[in-house]
């Protein structure tokens, strides 16, 4: 699972030297988003993401206007994104975002759900199909 956290775009920058300059994905300019990956040797992965304009209406951007820095989705691997769509929007009684899945960082395919927490929040979970090789 990969845990994707919002940062300011200054914070962004010395995460990201701070832990050896990672790649940055190649993300859709149309999503203004800019992130990287940090692995720890495990399954779990973080996902640090900003915004290239913080004024801007990209999803990264209203969250962080929203809600400050923090974790803002929680990333789960699956084979077909399509069918997970459709078996969560099944079995949850909660609609996707999308109506069909959308392109994401570097050639992968996601739908997002927002679903409750106990806490009455909720959370943003992305269904992330990794990239044909």
């Amino acid at each position: 699972m990969v845990v994707g956290i919002a940062v300011e775009p200054d914070h962004f920058e010395r995460i990201r030297q701070a832990n050896g300059s990672p790649r940055l994905a190649d993300v859709p300019a149309e999503q203004d988003a800019i992130e990287f990956e940090l692995h720890f040797g495990g399954e779990d992965d973080l996902d640090i993401l900003t915004t290239s304009d913080s004024r801007g209406s990209g999803a990264i951007a209203r969250y962080l206007r929203k809600f400050g820095e923090g974790i803002q989705q929680i990333e789960v691997s699956v084979s077909d994104v399509d069918r997970a769509t459709k078996l969560l929007s099944a079995r949850s009684s909660v609609s996707p975002i999308y109506p069909v899945a959308r392109a994401g960082a570097d050639q992968t395919r996601v739908n997002f759900f927002l679903l409750p927490s106990a806490s009455g929040k909720k959370c943003l979970i992305e269904l992330v199909e990794p990239a044909a090789r």
